[in-house]
């Protein structure tokens, strides 16, 4: 599975942005997707997880009621819709693919590129 992800700019702070994520390989409908962020000089973090079928999905508590993750398996596409934007979101934002529900970063199997989301304050 190889991994695109866009959508990320420069925002004030509340405000809205939403990545996207377009995978490539056959297996894109069986692996969760996962999001995840790292701001400069910290760990890549948690953010949001979604099943294979979209039926789960968690959500890292700093983030919950502000994010949502969906996906759209015919278009191999995984979305973070992002709102009520705080500068403390500000990281580089990647996505991820994995072949079991995990948190960990390390259990994920195929990562993107990463896309910048910057909000001002």
């Amino acid at each position: 599975v190889q991994l695109q992800a866009s959508g990320g700019g420069l925002v004030q702070a509340g405000g809205s942005l939403r990545l996207s994520c377009a995978a490539s390989g056959r297996t894109f409908g069986n692996n969760v997707m996962g999001w995840f962020r790292q701001a400069p000089g910290k760990e890549r973090d948690f953010v949001a997880i979604i099943s294979w079928n979209g039926d789960t999905t968690s959500y890292a508590d700093s983030v919950k009621g502000r994010f949502t993750i969906s996906r759209d398996n015919a278009k191999n596409m995984v979305y973070l819709q992002m709102n009520s934007l705080k500068p403390e979101d500000t990281a580089l934002y990647y996505c991820a693919a994995a072949n079991l529900f995990t948190l960990v970063p390390g259990q994920y199997d195929y990562w993107g590129q990463g896309t910048l989301v910057t909000v001002s304050s």
